[in-house]
Formats: structure tokens, sequence, C-alpha cells
């Protein structure tokens, strides 16, 4: 969240789904162990703070692939089916 670059120069997007969104709930709860209020509060937080900067929320997996796949240094959350050449799968421990 207050990551603004990469070790390689390139800078840190994020790409979300709505608060709303099954697949962002899924994502929140399972691999950050919040909801997405907590999440929603703490990037609110850092971003008036200035010491972060706010996600770009994108409304579908479709979008959210395409701009994952089209933006240096972007980094998002899919389901298995979503998945394809285009990006770069970082896996995360269970």
């Amino acid at each position: 969240m207050r990551l603004r670059t990469w070790e390689n120069g390139l800078p840190v997007s994020v790409f979300v789904l709505p608060d709303d969104a099954p697949l962002h709930s899924i994502f929140a709860k399972q691999k950050l162990n919040i909801f997405p209020y907590q999440l929603r509060s703490t990037w609110d937080r850092l971003v008036y703070s200035g010491t972060g900067q706010a996600p770009f929320i994108v409304h579908t997996e479709q979008e959210m692939r395409t701009r994952i796949a089209s933006t240096p240094g972007a980094i998002g959350y899919l389901s298995e089916s979503m998945i394809n050449d285009s990006i770069q799968v970082v896996h995360t421990d269970e």
C-alpha cells in the first residue's frame, strides 16, 4: 500500500474490483484476512495522510486482466479461470 515503485524502478499500479464484488470479498477475506470495508478504510487513511496511493478500481475481471496485462508494474487478482498467458502469476502461500 505504501510501496510506490518496484525494485526495478517501475511504478506500482494496484488494481482492485469494487468493494461489493464477490471476488474482491473472497480476496480480502482469504488472502488478506480482513473484510473489504477494513481494506477500504486502510487505503483511505493512507491516501488522505499522503503516505499511500489509492488503487485503480476496475469493474470486471476482464477489465482487470486487460489493465494488468497492459500496465507495466501492475498487480491485481483474478479467478483462476481468467488467468492466461498475457499476465504473470504470483502465487501466495496458504
